[in-house]
């Protein structure tokens, strides 16, 4: 099995390259999978918790032949309601072993989110914005130790 920590996105390729992108939707799946490991047979919503960290919500919001896509998120009480923060649609491509984000919340809480959601406006540079943003927070979630796995 590839390690994830032998594929450095930024450096893998031409950063904001289509072969980059390719290069950081692989490293992407492999810090998901890390994080949920059985994601090919997870269905519903899933909640992880560890200690001093937000609580992370995995919905799978699709299941295909050879897809999932699914709903990443943080749920935030605030006084106006529940926030959710980064709220990022994630499609898992289990023949090709890749991870894209789809969407990412327009709402960003966090000032350095909303910069990189805000930055470009080419296709290419939107898909590498949103899935630079899913991969540092993968390897954030993993540091954390959250993981996922079936009820």
């Amino acid at each position: 099995m590839l390690l994830d920590s032998h594929l450095v996105p930024q450096t893998a390729a031409k950063p904001g390259s289509f072969v980059g992108l390719m290069a950081l939707y692989e490293s992407n799946y492999l810090r998901l999978m890390r994080l949920i490991p059985e994601v090919e047979r997870l269905d519903g919503c899933f909640r992880s918790r560890v200690a001093g960290d937000c609580d992370l919500h995995v919905e799978i919001l699709e299941r295909c032949r050879y897809t999932v896509t699914l709903s990443l998120t943080y749920h935030f009480e605030t006084d106006d309601g529940l926030l959710v923060d980064p709220d990022m649609t994630v499609r898992v491509y289990l023949d090709c072993q890749l991870a894209e984000v789809m969407s990412i919340g327009a709402r960003q809480r966090h000032a350095t989110l909303r910069k990189l959601v805000q930055e470009h406006h080419k296709e290419l540079d939107r898909r590498w914005r949103r899935n630079i943003v899913l991969n540092k927070w993968l390897d954030y979630l993993s540091d954390q130790g959250h993981l996922v796995l079936e009820r």
